[in-house]
């Protein structure tokens, strides 16, 4: 599940991570929520080779069949488990492949394993270790309305959490490495199963987990507060920092 995320590095510094040919001058994101245009990754083929191109799309996958958005369920996530099976995502997956850029999420923890409903939720930002860019594996569709007009929306491919992310939940973005940007991008010259190989869970060494406070819970909070920690980051390996975290009987 990937349901807020953020983009806060300089744009040259994620202009050089991904390799697109634009400029684009676009501000800090801190709290990025579904509907909202999102800055993605696409890429095409020349006879020179292939071209990156930084795009705006609605984060809500609308698949092409759709007659009316409105009554349709939104999409933010899919699950690489499905893309290749379900009808909503298999041209997709096929002919649109994109990264999302990103470089955090947010994940939410009741406190206690058997906290009901009503029971508070502790939010955390999931970042690199190093503090590097994310490229979330992402499907897009242009969809047309029946007057003729066009949108481009994504949605964010999730995957397995791994044990780290796990603490928080069970799902977690498809966090490619830099090395498998082109393979995931190259519709053209990747067929889909080995693009498939390529969504795996991104090793829990890393990523960090911070406990923020609670201004992350509303969407129109977006500025670096957000982000201020409540408590030292969490790695892999951390001993101590799990047990204040998630105390005994608490943590997977």
């Amino acid at each position: 599940m990937c349901g807020r995320y953020a983009i806060t590095l300089p744009p040259e510094a994620v202009r050089g991570f991904f390799a697109y040919s634009e400029t684009p001058n676009f501000p800090p994101r801190y709290n990025i929520a579904p509907t909202q245009p999102i800055p993605v990754v696409t890429a095409e083929r020349m006879s020179g080779g292939a071209s990156r191109h930084f795009t705006l799309m609605r984060w809500g996958f609308l698949p092409g069949f759709v007659k009316d958005p409105k009554t349709f369920p939104l999409i933010v996530n899919a699950r690489a488990e499905a893309i290749a099976l379900k009808p909503s995502y298999r041209p997709a997956l096929m002919r649109r492949r994109c990264l999302v850029i990103a470089d955090g999420f947010y994940e939410w923890r009741k406190d206690g394993l058997k906290a009901g409903r009503g029971a508070a939720r502790r939010p955390y930002l999931v970042r690199r270790a190093g503090g590097e860019p994310m490229g979330f594996a992402g499907l897009y569709e242009t969809w047309s309305d029946p007057t003729g007009g066009e949108i481009d929306t994504a949605c964010i491919v999730t995957t397995a959490a791994n044990r780290l992310v796990g603490l928080l939940h069970d799902r977690m973005p498809a966090i490619l490495s830099p090395g498998d940007f082109s393979a995931w991008l190259d519709a053209d010259g990747v067929e889909a199963q080995r693009a498939l190989s390529l969504l795996k869970p991104a090793r829990e060494e890393a990523l960090e987990l911070v406990e923020i406070g609670t201004a992350v819970n509303h969407f129109a909070n977006d500025d670096a507060s957000v982000q201020a920690p409540v408590a030292p980051p969490i790695r892999a390996g951390d001993a101590p920092l799990l047990e204040l975290a998630f105390p005994a009987g608490e943590a997977p």
